[in-house]
């Protein structure tokens, strides 16, 4: 009974305001276009392609791609310190080679999911070549 409440409380009201805007609400005479407006809100400089070499999906890729690799070299780096640093403490060595294993783990499956989604991205653009650029 409760959960019924809060979806009438809650949703339902959002359901008939975004039903009215869409039955009554028309777009005035000169509206732009979805594309129209995307490309009048583009600013000066900024990428306009999705795909392509210098496409908003290729760009945010290589900047997540180029930040988690440095962050796995830097916990390999802060692990090997601790394995160093351990002074042969049992529990601090297994700390330290947990830390390796994970930043290598990491940077494994970072670079696999960059593979996969140039796989794809090269299945569905329009040229077909995914348009990716060395990193």
């Amino acid at each position: 009974m409760k959960l019924l409440r809060s979806f009438a409380t809650t949703f339902l009201p959002l359901l008939i305001v975004a039903m009215v805007a869409v039955f009554f609400g028309s777009a005035p005479v000169g509206a732009l276009s979805i594309q129209e407006g995307v490309q009048a809100a583009h600013g000066a400089g900024q990428p306009s392609q999705l795909f392509g070499a210098d496409g908003v999906i290729t760009t945010v890729t290589n900047v997540l791609l180029f930040i988690v690799g440095a962050l796995s070299v830097i916990m390999i780096i802060i692990g090997g310190f601790r394995y160093v640093l351990s002074g042969g403490n049992s529990t601090a060595v297994t700390a330290a080679k947990n830390t390796i294993l994970y930043a290598i783990v990491g940077l494994l499956v970072a670079f696999f999911a960059y593979a996969i989604v140039n796989w794809v991205l090269g299945a569905i653009s329009p040229d077909g070549s995914g348009g990716w650029t060395n990193v």
